[in-house]
């Protein structure tokens, strides 16, 4: 048994990484796997990601990366916007979309659109010695729908998208929102809830 796997025994069960660059995202699931006991650390792993339609496809592949450069009980998040009047657009290309035209944009392209209904999705992939070749995937959804202009609480927890998106049972956006209260709703906190429970037992 070579080092690096001894080491990952070792920690699996009491501490788990999230591969991400986005301290945010970090923020929202240190405060979920916390509440289960399960101990989460940031690790910035700046790799390639593939071009695919598919979340998971995306998620699996990149969690399968990070595992191999950390060799450690690692998973990542991929997550996609999707907006019935423009036939799921963004969808996987949110993070570039958001990149290249901003929230700005999204609300120019929904200019006098009646259909503002929207949906969050969210892979988490898990990877660890026993998990290489088939990543453990979580999915995780938010309806709700897009505003039409940004709306932001001071001293709140959004970022990327969240000031447009206001979801089903809410009168706020995720960016009106504390991280206590976005994780009612989100994506991102039903997928890592599901990852949290499954962790768990293992």
């Amino acid at each position: 048994m070579s080092k690096s796997v001894s080491s990952n025994f070792s920690l699996k069960g009491r501490v788990v990484f999230f591969a991400t660059g986005n301290v945010n995202k970090f923020n929202e699931a240190r405060r979920i796997l916390g509440s289960q006991g399960i101990a989460v650390g940031m690790l910035k792993l700046k790799g390639d990601e593939i071009q695919s339609e598919s979340l998971q496809e995306i998620a699996e592949k990149s969690v399968q990366n990070a595992y191999k450069r950390s060799r450690l009980p690692i998973f990542v998040e991929d997550a996609g916007l999707f907006l019935d009047a423009l036939s799921g657009f963004p969808g996987p290309y949110a993070a570039y979309v958001y990149k290249t035209i901003h929230n700005s944009g999204i609300l120019k392209l929904m200019q006098g659109e009646k259909n503002r209904k929207a949906t969050f999705q969210s892979i988490i992939s898990y990877c660890d010695d026993q998990n290489t070749i088939d990543p453990v995937s979580f999915y995780g959804e938010s309806k709700g729908e897009i505003t039409t202009k940004e709306r932001i609480e001071q001293g709140k927890s959004g970022f990327g998208f969240d000031p447009i998106f206001q979801p089903e049972g809410s009168i706020r956006t995720f960016a009106e929102m504390t991280i206590e209260e976005k994780n009612g709703y989100s994506h991102r906190a039903n997928a890592i809830r599901k990852f949290a429970e499954w962790y768990k037992k293992q």
